[in-house]
Formats: structure tokens, C-alpha cells, sequence
């Protein structure tokens, strides 16, 4: 069976009984986790750490994977915006999963932080850099909202306004990113 040409939902299902289709996903995705944890953090080596924890909680929880909830893009972004937030509370990355499944540490060659960090800021925008750029409240609005990826009120309670507020702040903070950025829908 020529596992490149299934749809990455297939590969999970594929995954439960052959590593190997889990491996075809890995290489679909790993890329694409990569410069969004770089873009997020800043750093390269967590981008690394938070990548490779994404995959072992998702080769961990394959049989949890429902296809008739979402994309298979979906969940693992689901699982990597959760590391992330967890990351942000916990000022470190945990490494869990990769410690239930056996894996060792991983071991990065400047080589491969500097591909790493070509894939965080390929567009030759660092993201962190522009939202430090914006004024406090909607730099927290839209950390708490994009990045951590919590609800509205529950950080409308945090800031002591109403969601309509904090909906507003992240408005416009985006608006002034993608001004920034000369990113243009």
C-alpha cells in the first residue's frame, strides 16, 4: 500500500496498527509544527521540544482521533495550541508524552536550529518581535486569544472587562500585525 497517497485521517487510523503511517504524517506535518512553535516562542530549540512533544501525544492518543469531529490538520494543531499554553503557564516544556512511549532526548545540531529557524521566520517577519510592537492590553488580548488559545471570557474575567472588549482588542492588535507583517488577506 503506498501510504503517500492516503489522507493524513487514514494515516491515523493506518497508524493504530503501522508505525509507519504514522511516520508518513510526521513528515506531512513536522515542518509546518516547527515554524509555527518557532514563530510562537521565539526559539528554535523549543520549537523543537514542542514538536516532538505534539507527535508523541498524538502517536500516544491515536485511537482518540475521531474523523467525524474534525481534520486530522486539526487535531494535531489542537494538541500543539495546548502544549504551547501549557508551555506559557508553566515556563517550560513538558516532555510527557515522549517519556510514556520511550523516546530519548533529542539531540539538535546548529544545522538543524538554523533550519529551524529559517522556518519560523520565513517570510523574514519575526512574529514575536511585531507583538511585543503592540500596546499592553492588546499584546495580552491576543497572546491569551491566539497563541494560548483561550476563550473570550474567560479572559475578559482575567482583564476586567467584557468579552466585547477583549474581542475589540484582538481586532484590532491582528489588524496592526498584519500591517505590520504587509501580510494582506
Amino acid at each position: 500500500m503506498d501510504l503517500s497517497r492516503c489522507s493524513d485521517e487514514e494515516l491515523l487510523e493506518i497508524g493504530l496498527r503501522d508505525a509507519e503511517a504514522f511516520g508518513v504524517l510526521y513528515d506531512r506535518y513536522e515542518e509546518t509544527l516547527l515554524g509555527f512553535f518557532r514563530r510562537a516562542t521565539g526559539r528554535s530549540d523549543l520549537a523543537a521540544d514542542l514538536t516532538a512533544e505534539v507527535f508523541a501525544a498524538a502517536l500516544a492518543s491515536l485511537d482518540a482521533f475521531r474523523a467525524d469531529l474534525g481534520s486530522a490538520k486539526g487535531w494535531l494543531f489542537g494538541i500543539a495550541r495546548h502544549e504551547l499554553a501549557q508551555s506559557w503557564r508553566k515556563g517550560r516544556v513538558e516532555a510527557r508524552a515522549r517519556a510514556r512511549l520511550g523516546m530519548e532526548p533529542m539531540v539538535l545540531s546548529d544545522e538543524d536550529l538554523e533550519r529551524i529557524d529559517g522556518l519560523g521566520c520565513a517570510s523574514g517577519v519575526d512574529s514575536l518581535a511585531l507583538l511585543d510592537a503592540l500596546p499592553s492590553e492588546q499584546r495580552a488580548a491576543v497572546r491569551g486569544r491566539v497563541i494560548e488559545d483561550r476563550d473570550y471570557g474567560d479572559l475578559a474575567t482575567e482583564f476586567g472587562c467584557s468579552e466585547l472588549v477583549v474581542r475589540q482588542r484582538v481586532s484590532r492588535g491582528l489588524r496592526v500585525l498584519r500591517s505590520l507583517s504587509g501580510y494582506s488577506r
